[in-house]
């Protein structure tokens, strides 16, 4: 491995189906007052809510109820839950949910007690808070973001037509995150896939940068065919515990910086995903898959020793008698049968684009470095019109 690094975690994570056991003893560290924050309500259907109240009110802690995160948290959404943060002195807060509604707890966390504005100061200038945090504790009901585990934190400003994301430093990880996969079978089989998708985007848009013998890509494969067996299997039948335990595992380890050791990492398609988002509110996942051939397709050239390893330590792409680009592109040709076969979106205008909103796509693009090309303009133009 190249290069130096420093790798700390700090969540403590509670995994399996008696999880929620730990919850009033972690809620034992903190103070009398939590946020409770979560979406649309569907845990008030499923009785996940129940139980976590039950846990805070046997802890002895005053709830603060904040509902209604959207899957796309707006920054609108993020003002008001700051005000009620900072109105009621929270101590805790406590995401109930998924990536979404844990993103948004981290936005609040950082922006309660902040004298500047947090969009300016985190999403524009991407910097580190100086001041005080709120802690974060989650109790995960959908997988893909690896949020419970990682610094991550994604808004949406509707009036700049902007979706950012933020890594903030470990002070922001959640402090503790119960993970029970009976959780998740509750989601509906869409956003299922569209977090299997997630997970898979993040572990390439690591493994696609570098090119140095480097432990990290042998656990990303790793990570990789454990996805692809349980993806099938979830999909055939979503309550397939261990499948979607196994689902669910993968996904944090996906993105809790682990594999991102000595990588230059390359998240361009998550900025094609996000500005996608940002103008059609289009599911995360969904967006993710509707631009990564095309971009994949791209850089291959660039990276072709790369794609050729992928195809064949992760598809079982046979070498015999091709040359790199014969590999690579079959490799290409699996994901893209995979990705039909459990059912996500395979262009952006059945997310809602239109050829019409491809100079505001582009605009909405931050094209970064850190992986084998660093897009264009008109490069970054083309990826949308080929993901039409």
């Amino acid at each position: 491995m190249n290069g130096n690094f420093t790798f700390h975690n700090p969540t403590r994570l509670h995994f399996g189906e008696n999880a929620m056991e730990f919850l009033k003893d972690e809620l034992a560290a903190f103070g009398p007052t939590v946020m409770l924050t979560y979406g649309g309500g569907s845990i008030k259907k499923n009785g996940i809510y129940d139980q976590v109240v039950a846990a805070l009110k046997a802890a002895g802690k005053t709830i603060v109820e904040d509902g209604g995160v959207m899957p796309n948290p707006t920054l609108e959404k993020l003002m008001d839950g700051v005000a009620k943060a900072k109105a009621n002195n929270v101590d805790l807060i406590l995401a109930v949910g998924g990536g979404s509604t844990i993103d948004y707890s981290k936005a609040v966390s950082v922006s309660t007690w902040c004298e500047e504005d947090p969009w300016e100061k985190y999403f524009v200038r991407f910097e580190e808070p100086s001041c005080r945090i709120i802690p974060v504790g989650s109790v995960l009901t959908m997988v893909g973001t690896g949020s419970e585990m990682n610094g991550g934190s994604v808004i949406t400003n509707h009036a700049a037509n902007l979706k950012v994301g933020k890594v903030f430093g470990p002070a922001v990880f959640p402090k503790f995150s119960i993970l029970n996969p009976r959780f998740t079978l509750t989601v509906p089989r869409r956003q299922m896939v569209s977090g299997i998708y997630d997970i898979m985007s993040h572990i390439l848009e690591q493994y696609f940068s570098g090119t140095d013998d480097n432990t990290s890509d042998y656990i990303a494969e790793g990570l990789m065919k454990s996805l692809i067996v349980s993806s099938r299997a979830a999909v055939k039948n979503p309550e397939d515990y261990e499948a979607r335990s196994n689902i669910m595992w993968t996904a944090t380890w996906a993105l809790n910086t682990l594999i991102a050791m000595g990588k230059t990492t390359d998240w361009e398609v998550h900025m094609l995903g996000q500005a996608v988002s940002a103008l059609t509110d289009a599911t995360h996942g969904m967006t993710l898959a509707a631009v990564s051939l095309p971009y994949y397709r791209l850089i291959k050239p660039y990276g072709l020793k790369k794609f050729a390893r992928f195809a064949k330590n992760v598809w079982s792409v046979s070498a015999d008698g091709k040359n790199d680009e014969q590999v690579a592109d079959e490799g290409l040709a699996a994901l893209e049968a995979w990705m039909r076969e459990i059912g996500v979106a395979m262009n952006i205008t059945e997310l809602g684009a239109t050829e019409a909103m491809i100079p505001d796509l582009v605009k909405a693009t931050f094209r970064l470095g850190g992986g084998y090309k660093q897009l264009t303009e008109d490069e970054v133009a083309e990826i949308f019109r080929q993901s039409l």
